[in-house]
Formats: C-alpha cells, sequence, structure tokens
C-alpha cells in the first residue's frame, strides 16, 4: 500500500506540473502555428532583398571589418569578419573559432588550452551552434543572398509583400525559412519563422530597435519573441 501511494503522489506531482504547460503550449500552437507560406516571383523577390540591402547601408557592413557584442548577456563574441575568426566566451569557456577551418580552432577553460581532444572538440561545436544562432539575431537580414539561399514574394494583407528567404545550407540548420516583413522604407521590421528548433511555426520576432554603428552598419539591439526578450549588447564595430 505504501508503494501505491507513492507512486500516486508521484503521478499526482507529475501531472500538476506538466500539465499546465501543456496546455499553455497547445494554446501558443493553435494561436500562432502556420503552415509555411507560397511564394512566387524568385526576379522580384530579388529586387526587393537588394531594396532591404539598401535601407540597411549593406556597403558599410560589407567593409566592417570587427564585430562585437553580447547576446542575451550570456555569451560575448568578438568576430574578425575580415578573417572569419571569432572569439566566443561563455561562463569560464573561450574558443577561438576557425569558421573556414573548424579543425584550426582552440578551446580554453580561463586562460588554460584544453589539449584533450574530445573535450576541446566538443566545446568548439558548441560555439559554432552559439555563434549561428547568436550572430544570426545580429545580421540576418545581410545574409538573403547568401549562398544556398533562395527568395521569393508572399503577398501578405494590405496588399503587402514580404521577402520570404530559404536556407538550403550553411548554418547549424539548414533548411530554415524566414519571412521578412518590411516598412514603407525596405527596412526589416519583423519576420517569421520557419525553423527547426522551434516546435511552433510562423513564429513572429521583432526586428525594431536598430542602432547605427561605428562603421556605419545598422544592427539591432533588442528583437520580441511572445513574451521573451532577446538582447544585444555592446555592440562594437570598425573596419
Amino acid at each position: 500500500m505504501k508503494t501505491k501511494k507513492i507512486i500516486k503522489i508521484t503521478l499526482g506531482i507529475v501531472v500538476f506540473l506538466t500539465l499546465p504547460t501543456l496546455l499553455f503550449f497547445g494554446f501558443l500552437y493553435f494561436k500562432y502555428n502556420e503552415d509555411l507560406p507560397f511564394g512566387t516571383q524568385p526576379e522580384q523577390a530579388d529586387v526587393l532583398a537588394s531594396k532591404m540591402l539598401e535601407s540597411l547601408n549593406y556597403e558599410a557592413y560589407k567593409s566592417t571589418n570587427y564585430l562585437e557584442w553580447t547576446f542575451k548577456k550570456r555569451h560575448h563574441y568578438k568576430w574578425q569578419k575580415n578573417k572569419n575568426i571569432c572569439e566566443v566566451f561563455w561562463r569560464n569557456y573561450k574558443v577561438e573559432l576557425h569558421l573556414n577551418n573548424l579543425e584550426l580552432s582552440k578551446s580554453y577553460n580561463g586562460d588554460t588550452l584544453i589539449n584533450d581532444a574530445n573535450e576541446a572538440k566538443a566545446l568548439q561545436q558548441k560555439a559554432f551552434n552559439y555563434f549561428n544562432n547568436d550572430s544570426f539575431w545580429l545580421v540576418a537580414p545581410y545574409k538573403v543572398f547568401d549562398s544556398g539561399t533562395t527568395r521569393k514574394l508572399v503577398n501578405l494583407p494590405n496588399n503587402e509583400q514580404g521577402l520570404l528567404v530559404t536556407y538550403s545550407s550553411g548554418g547549424s540548420t539548414p533548411g530554415d525559412s524566414y519571412l521578412w516583413i518590411l516598412d514603407d522604407n525596405y527596412k526589416p521590421k519583423a519576420f517569421k519563422m520557419w525553423v527547426s528548433i522551434l516546435p511552433i511555426n510562423g513564429l513572429e520576432a521583432s526586428w525594431s530597435d536598430w542602432t547605427t554603428t561605428e562603421t556605419g552598419a545598422q544592427l539591432p539591439t533588442f528583437h520580441k519573441l511572445l513574451v521573451l526578450g532577446l538582447e544585444m549588447d555592446d555592440i562594437k564595430t570598425t573596419n
């Protein structure tokens, strides 16, 4: 009897803790989940993408050789963009990430170089995934013509048009799609996401808190995603 009572209490606690979460997720799913929209006219989509880049001073971003920022006060980055090398910092770890050749990367615990191959490689992969995610939230608009991308126009309400960009390669999660929603000056104000790491398709995040950096490149400082806030702090750029 005592064992049955313990099992019953344990099951009760599990249900009590998980049921509200399941109900909340179900509410979000039925409220926000959307199928990937149908896009057309890739040539006109390229024109729209070019106008978006122009609104953000793409030439200034392209000539920016160094970019530094902190993501959600957890991960810090010092990216030598011209060399495609980035120092990634979190907790007590640092990884010198060679993005063109991960085999050249080095991992540190504090100031101590990690010589254990398995540990070093695991940290390098973690840093690579952090970089792919966190840098995308910073520079995604500038990546609409990256290798492996396709662009299409999507009809939106109020006779507006969105820019649907799909990444068939690159990053940590190839196959993801993003629908850019632009203002009257072709500057991004939000995008919707169809990505493998999120269980709900079509979630919208803001792209509205912009800053003009020292080099003239325009970068976001904050995104709103449902009730979450994603902060980009300590942004620095040099040529």
